[in-house]
């Protein structure tokens, strides 16, 4: 019995992990059509929906975390996927005068790489059982640049959509009102802007400790 969740818990993430995988590729080699035929300001509108789905499928990995499907902690699961999220679905999908920003593509440029490397790496782990040693280095080395190129972009979207998000009150909810509890979209997101602050420095410095382990196992082996 053991022997077969095993075996099905194996399947069912090397098809998470391949399928996200497919989604990301199609989204990065999207960036680089369209930046090559019509030029950066037609990038989100290119890529918007593989991308909305490719991003809202990571929301399954803290699913994963909670039910012990995987080894990743929920304390960096949580804040990395639901930052993107908010983002992707808070910010970008919720404002089009974002669009198109220059910032969309370096922000979606990272994502991609940073994830087409990493569900490779889970997917190759899940299904053989292994991983080739470079793709293990790319896994825990290419963040170093791509996790904050990715933050800054994210960051500054927020950032430009700010405006907007007070001008449109879109998502807010005004007193009097049956439940008699009022909520104001542009100072919550300057709240999650703040949460910013402490959480991009605390991740990353999880992802360089975790860097520093595997490399070294890399060496010895």
């Amino acid at each position: 019995m053991a022997g077969g969740l095993c075996a099905l818990r194996r399947l069912y993430l090397s098809v998470y992990n391949w399928t996200v995988f497919i989604g990301w590729f199609q989204v990065l080699c999207l960036v680089i059509k369209t930046l090559k035929e019509s030029g950066h300001r037609q990038v989100y509108n290119a890529v918007e929906r593989p991308f909305l789905l490719a991003q809202s499928a990571a929301g399954l990995e803290i699913v994963h975390s909670l039910v012990g499907l995987v080894r990743s902690p929920l304390t960096a699961t949580l804040p990395q996927i639901s930052s993107r999220l908010f983002v992707v679905w808070g910010i970008l999908w919720s404002y089009p005068e974002t669009h198109s920003h220059v910032l969309v593509i370096p922000m979606v440029v990272s994502w991609s790489i940073t994830e087409i490397i990493r569900y490779s790496f889970f997917g190759m782990k899940e299904a053989l059982g292994f991983e080739p040693s470079w793709l293990r280095w790319l896994r825990y080395s290419t963040f170093v640049v791509l996790y904050p190129t990715g933050i800054l972009c994210e960051i500054g979207l927020i950032c430009i959509a700010l405006p907007h998000i007070k001008n449109s009150e879109k998502f807010c909810l005004r007193m009097p009102n049956t439940w008699n509890f009022s909520f104001d979209y542009f100072y919550a997101t300057i709240i999650t802007l703040g949460a910013y602050v402490p959480g991009s420095p605390h991740l990353y410095q999880h992802m360089l400790g975790q860097r520093k382990k595997i490399l070294a196992k890399l060496k010895g082996e």
